[in-house]
Formats: structure tokens, C-alpha cells, sequence
């Protein structure tokens, strides 16, 4: 299987005082906000950190019910909150936790699972960082 997804970014003015948008070819993002103060403060819009942190939980979670489902488990509910930590100029840390409610799975073979599955999403694999990961199965 092959294809293609785009996103696009636009940015007016300097680093700091400058405004930007971002917008992806689903259109989920049209134009969302970007600028300074949604990347390093609290200001409305998103930042790159944030679709970074959105896409690595998205595809793993994705990822894992296609690991499970090989094992013969379906997942009633998968949950993974993804934190990039950005220190100096660079993305030092992902940490992936993980909630899960999967009938008949141990808690090793889950997080066996879920550790496999961090290792071949297409998104781990992209990225030069150190990822981590807490699997939590709840009944």
C-alpha cells in the first residue's frame, strides 16, 4: 500500500511577533492558528510538538489494535496519551501511555504487544528520539 498525505503552513512576519496557519489536506486543521505563543506558551492555536505528539498516538494506538487483532484480541478500548518533551531546540522524549481494555489478554502478552507496537509504527520509526512507554490493562 502506497500514498501520499500534504499539510500546509504559512508564516507572516518575524519568529516571535509573526502569525502562521496550518492546514491539512483532510481540512481537520483549516487554517488553525500558529504562532509564538501556541508554541511556547499557552496561546490558542497548535504547534508542531502538539501534531507531533497527536500523529505518534494515533498511529500507535492504530497499530496496536492491528497487533492485537493478529492475536486473535479485540481491544473494547485503547486510550494513549502521547508528551513530547522539547528542551534546547530538540524533541528529547516521547512518552506513550497507554490504557487498554482487551477481554481474555494478560497483562504480558498486552504489554508485549503494546511494545512491539511502539517499535513498528510508522511514526517511531520516523522519529530520532528516545520514545517510552507505560501499558496499563484495565479490567
Amino acid at each position: 500500500m502506497k500514498f501520499t498525505r500534504k499539510a500546509h503552513a504559512n508564516w507572516k512576519g518575524t519568529g516571535m511577533e509573526g502569525k502562521g496557519t496550518i492546514s491539512t489536506q483532510s481540512t481537520t486543521l483549516d487554517n488553525a492558528q500558529l504562532s509564538f505563543k501556541t508554541r511556547f506558551a499557552d496561546g490558542v492555536g497548535t504547534n508542531p510538538e502538539e501534531l507531533v505528539a497527536a500523529a505518534h498516538s494515533g498511529c500507535f494506538t492504530m497499530q496496536l489494535s492491528f497487533l492485537l487483532n493478529e492475536g486473535g484480541f479485540t481491544a473494547d478500548d485503547l486510550t494513549t496519551e502521547a508528551t513530547v518533551t522539547f528542551e534546547d531546540g530538540t524533541i528529547t522524549l516521547i512518552h506513550l501511555e497507554l490504557k487498554g481494555k482487551v477481554p481474555s489478554i494478560s497483562a504480558d502478552e498486552f504489554a508485549a504487544t503494546a511494545a512491539k507496537a511502539k517499535e513498528i509504527c510508522p511514526i517511531s520509526k520516523l522519529l530520532n528520539t528516545t520514545i517510552t512507554l507505560n501499558a496499563v490493562l484495565e479490567n
